[in-house]
């Protein structure tokens, strides 16, 4: 009975957890609606439109020329989940931005992540981290090895961004957590040295 009654208790906070989530899908796998791309090189749709597309459930980036491509809309606080996976001979260059703030310039004002193998899991940009130097700031990972899976395979990331502060899990490994001075801006995936592809890219928040 007891047992019964337990399980009854955990499905009912089940429940509960997930009636009090919205999830909303910012990347709609078919088309880029919703985002506005940003290149160095030039910044009219057609080269747009070549380094960054849609097909088959997935955002292709090509890494060049370089740029970023970002959501119309500002959020503030969320949880963003995203798979990605390298897709030439090797790891490349790349980066999410978090908080990226307004001014459509390549580089950009935000939080990114750093994703080049090497690197993966810090944490750099032009927005003050509390406890690190300035004015380019950056926070390494918090652990001593990134747990990226190879080239080819899936990675799955996700970012906690409340009010000032940030959280990142990269395969379910916490690898870094930074506390910053902006408190919202726009999402954006990076064009930045070759080719990645991302799917399943949505946000989770409170109702």
């Amino acid at each position: 009975m007891r047992a019964k009654t337990l399980l009854a208790a955990i499905a009912c906070a089940v429940l509960l957890i997930s009636c009090g989530e919205k999830k909303e899908y910012i990347f709609n796998g078919e088309n880029l609606d919703g985002w506005k791309t940003v290149l160095k090189d030039d910044t009219d749709a057609i080269t747009g439109a070549s380094t960054f597309s849609a097909k088959d459930s997935l955002m292709r980036v090509t890494g060049k020329p370089f740029g970023y491509i970002r959501t119309e809309k500002k959020y503030a606080d969320y949880k963003l989940h995203l798979e990605w996976r390298w897709t030439g001979g090797e790891g490349v260059d790349g980066g999410i931005f978090n908080r990226l703030q307004d001014g459509d310039v390549v580089w950009p004002l935000g939080v990114q992540l750093q994703m080049t193998p090497k690197d993966m899991g810090a944490l750099m940009g032009g927005i003050k981290m509390d406890g690190i130097e300035g004015p380019f700031y950056r926070k390494p990972r918090v652990v001593e090895e990134s747990p990226e899976k190879p080239v080819g395979e899936w990675n799955e990331m996700d970012f906690l961004c409340k009010g000032r502060e940030m959280k990142v899990w990269l395969n379910g490994v916490l690898v870094n957590e930074a506390s910053c001075d902006a408190t919202d801006g726009y999402i954006a995936i990076q064009s930045e040295g070759g080719p990645m592809e991302f799917r399943n890219i949505y946000l989770t928040r409170s109702k």
